[in-house]
């Protein structure tokens, strides 16, 4: 396995220096669907693709405008929505459907993404295409990801998925994800690293201050958290633990005062809720990245979207691929078959 780069200087220059948008007019174009606030996004132009979005959220729309190089526009995805030619896409599509309080109607539902994001890759046949989502998709509801695999499998893809945890690639956070690769051969995810980035590392000196719009836990707070964690069993007191990696941030437990939410616990006993900047650098948001909204729309992005710097390691798998020599094509007599090397020149 490769070490963690983030030994040789800390987690937050590495960060601030590394996801920083690039790319020009040349560089090959990210079809981002579904975008959210461009956690994704940012880790492919940080690898310098160039990226036009799609979200039906303002907030979360205008947050990626303002700090990706790439437009982010405000659009509810349909299968009839009309893209421009790309050579990937990404994205996030919604998971509602096959969530545990969904009703499972799977491509039948009117909130399932999936039907737009596969008629975006049947229109413009991109070289590869990468999608996210929860792990339930390989577990509880592998009968819906079989009937998404099936579709884009039509299409003469390849199709792998792999559970990873962004915590195996940087990121300060114990976060499982689906990642599902659609591509015509010689794809290779990205390898772990060996040493996690703590919560501890990530905050610095945060995690000791008390900023001036501080969220304390109130005493009535406190009396629901204790019967919280006695009815969940918890073995340890839920509050950020700064010498590991963080639990899993969401829109629930960042925006939200419930028995789950993230607290730092200080020296002298009190406990207070996460700020945006902190919940944004647990989740690889590097400092200068501004998120636009209410302080709950702040939250929910942060909560929702994919770690940066998890999708630049993803990024920079999909950037070998593009340049990797053996590349395969589908052919109905003969099955897969290498494809003849081509001079490629894409960054």
């Amino acid at each position: 396995m490769k070490a963690c780069k983030t030994k040789e200087k800390k987690y937050v220059e590495y960060i601030n220096e590394l996801l920083v948008p690039c790319g020009n007019s040349k560089c090959p174009t990210v079809l981002d669907l579904f975008a959210g606030c461009g956690g994704l996004g940012l880790g492919f132009e940080a690898c310098g693709f160039r990226t036009v979005g799609y979200e039906i959220n303002e907030d979360y729309c205008a947050t990626y405008s303002n700090n990706l190089n790439g437009k982010c526009i405000t659009e509810n995805l349909t299968q009839d929505t009309e893209f421009p030619d790309a050579d990937v896409i990404i994205g996030g599509p919604p998971c509602q459907p096959f969530s545990v309080g969904g009703k499972q109607k799977g491509l039948n539902d009117s909130r399932d993404g999936f039907p737009a994001f596969i008629a975006a890759v049947e229109k413009i046949n991109p070289d590869i295409w990468m999608f996210e989502n929860v792990r339930g998709l390989l577990y509880r509801n592998k009968w819906y990801f079989e009937e998404i695999k099936e579709r884009l499998e039509s299409f003469g893809y390849i199709i792998e998925s792999k559970l990873l945890n962004a915590k195996r690639y940087g990121v300060p956070q114990n976060r499982e994800r689906v990642i599902v690769v659609g591509h015509k051969g010689a794809f290779t995810f990205p390898e772990e690293e060996i040493k996690d980035v703590t919560a501890g590392e990530a905050l610095q000196e945060l995690a000791t201050q008390i900023p001036e719009d501080v969220r304390w836990v109130t005493p009535n707070m406190d009396v629901y958290i204790k019967k919280y964690e006695k009815a969940s069993q918890c073995i340890n007191p839920r509050d950020l633990h700064l010498d590991r990696p963080s639990r899993t941030l969401t829109c629930r437990n960042l925006a939200g005062a419930t028995g789950d939410m993230h607290r730092i616990r200080l020296e002298d006993g009190s406990r207070r809720m996460l700020t945006v900047r902190e919940a944004a650098r647990l989740q690889s948001f590097p400092d200068w990245f501004e998120f636009e909204g209410t302080l709950s729309s702040k939250f929910y992005q942060i909560g929702n979207a994919v770690p940066p710097l998890f999708a630049f390691k993803l990024a920079l798998s999909v950037k070998d691929y593009l340049q990797s020599d053996l590349r395969y094509e589908a052919n109905e007599m003969d099955g897969m078959r290498f494809k003849i090397p081509q001079q490629m020149s894409l960054f």
